[in-house]
């Protein structure tokens, strides 16, 4: 599961909360049900927006009973159907078959070997047919979505040092900005459909710039490309562009008619805001140095090691990225698992590409009454959105 909106489970009203899960199990279902078992891996936090947006303009509930999964304790779980869900998984296959195109096209990691590509491309082009099929039930052209996504190529070579940012992020926008829109028309609310493009167009943007922001230690090791270093932007450009999204993204939503917008308002203004504040907190230079000390006896170099470490905590972050294979990885993932350092460790590097990611309770220090972290139950008529008291 990826994604830039992780909320942590003690922020959320445990009916918020539900509400969140079941969209999430409702996107893993639908993508089941429609894709194959095989298409569930590409479930994923964002996508499941989709999902909550378009259950936030209904009027009644669309609701099934899921079976037991180990990832809910094996208990059963009332979760998101319907168009919702259905739109939720379509997006999400059709940008991940754009993805795995993308890498087998540039050769990454174990892409550079050619059965690998070759395999890659195969499950792409399927991916994309599927994802074109449940598209026309739906009434979306993914032609569209696509067309963004790939238009990212073009437009990355043609970026120059001391070019715009907005230039590189612009296919983003154009993909979340459609999809966003055709909750509307799902809901049978089209006046909704221009604000709701709005939004999805800086949440695209946002999406881009945290995620450039991320991977960059591990690009500029690695000599790969990437939109702050294409453009010669610092962070707090990239800062100033993502919290004047998230301003949008707030105005936008504003404009928008919901039957119930708590769920929306709390991922898409608090969670985002925090995402923001997190990722570029997490990103000091200073912490991923760009001159690292080298590795001994042939290693790759590493970075410092986060403060609080525990003596069971292997593997440690490196730069450039230390990749596995799949069996090696899932052993990784098993240890990193039972040591915690999926959940307490901050950053702790993935089990198979290698890259620094945060800790699942990170910010669980932040867990208490939310109106002390934001001004969102004095600024804006979704007062109640966080069930508090003040």
């Amino acid at each position: 599961m990826f994604g830039i909106i992780r909320p942590c489970a003690h922020s959320l009203p445990d009916r918020l909360h539900s509400e969140w899960l079941g969209h999430l199990c409702g996107l893993c279902l639908a993508l089941r049900d429609e894709h194959g078992q095989a298409a569930r891996i590409v479930t994923n936090y964002d996508g499941l927006i989709i999902s909550a947006l378009t259950q936030a303009q209904l009027t009644t509930l669309q609701r099934r009973t899921a079976g037991p999964c180990p990832l809910r304790g094996m208990r059963t779980a009332a979760v998101a159907d319907g168009t919702g869900a259905r739109l939720a998984a379509t997006v999400s296959l059709v940008l991940a078959s754009a993805k795995l195109s993308d890498h087998a096209a540039d050769g990454d990691g174990a892409y550079a070997r050619r059965p690998v590509a070759a395999g890659a491309r195969l499950v792409a082009r399927r991916w994309a047919a599927r994802a074109h099929r449940s598209g026309l039930d739906l009434g979306l052209d993914t032609g569209v979505l696509l067309a963004a996504v790939h238009g990212q190529r073009e437009v990355e070579r043609a970026v120059t040092l001391g070019g715009s940012l907005l230039t590189v992020t612009e296919p983003t926008e154009l993909a979340t900005a459609a999809a966003f829109a055709h909750t509307a028309v799902l809901a049978g609310r089209p006046g909704n459909a221009e604000p709701l493009a709005e939004a999805g167009r800086f949440f695209g943007r946002i999406a881009h710039l945290l995620d450039a922001v991320e991977d960059l230690a591990a690009d500029r090791a690695a000599g790969a490309w990437n939109p702050l270093l294409a453009t010669g932007s610092s962070f707090a450009q990239a800062g100033v562009l993502a919290r004047d999204a998230a301003a949008g993204i707030r105005l936008a939503l504003d404009e928008v008619a919901f039957t119930d917008a708590k769920l929306v308002h709390r991922l898409l203004v608090h969670e985002v805001e925090h995402a923001i504040e997190r990722t570029f907190a997490g990103a000091d230079p200073q912490y991923y140095p760009p001159v690292i000390q080298p590795g001994k006896k042939g290693r790759q170099p590493k970075a410092p090691k986060p403060p609080g470490s525990g003596s069971c905590w292997w593997p440690q972050v490196e730069l450039p990225p230390s990749t596995r294979g799949p069996i090696f990885g899932c052993a990784v993932a098993s240890w990193m698992c039972c040591t915690c350092q999926v959940c307490c460790r901050d950053p702790y590097p993935g089990p198979w590409r290698g890259l620094p990611r945060e800790g699942w309770c990170a910010s669980c220090g932040d867990c208490g009454n939310c109106c002390d972290a934001c001004d969102c139950c004095r600024l804006c008529k979704h007062c109640d959105c966080c069930d508090c008291d003040c």
